[in-house]
């Protein structure tokens, strides 16, 4: 576990502008049985590699896009051991890798982005792939 000092602040990056906190394995199953529509799952992560660029990133994506996914969700790897665990079963064929981005429509994952396409990348980068998945993918909201 990471000292919870360290934590806040990165996780409120996310919840910040919207995004949920899944916390135990059950939130995860409610959230992906209960939500219809679009999620942005981000899988954040303490990493100072790529978890940074990764949540600005996906910031920018979501504020310079029309179509917003339904749902913002995030877990927090090393953190939310229980809820990353669950969260699996509902990114397959992908592992879970941290950081990462997963769109997912009605229960499949339409859009993925692993660790080694953050890794290195600044946050444009990754904003613009992500943007691009939002407009293919989500309803203008």
């Amino acid at each position: 576990m990471y000292p919870e000092t360290l934590v806040v602040p990165i996780e409120a990056e996310l919840t910040e502008v919207g995004f949920r906190a899944l916390k135990t394995a059950q939130e995860v199953t409610e959230h992906f049985t209960s939500c219809e529509g679009t999620t942005l799952l981000v899988i954040n992560s303490m990493c100072g590699c790529a978890g940074p660029d990764a949540r600005l990133g996906v910031i920018q994506a979501l504020e310079a896009s029309q179509n917003k996914p339904q749902h913002l969700v995030t877990i927090f790897a090393g953190v939310d051991a229980e809820a990353m665990v669950q969260a699996q079963e509902y990114i397959k064929p992908y592992l879970l890798s941290s950081p990462a981005i997963a769109l997912i429509s009605n229960g499949s994952v339409v859009h993925f982005i692993e660790r080694h396409q953050i890794k290195g990348q600044p946050a444009d980068v990754i904003a613009t792939a992500l943007g691009a998945a939002l407009a293919q993918y989500c309803k203008h909201i």
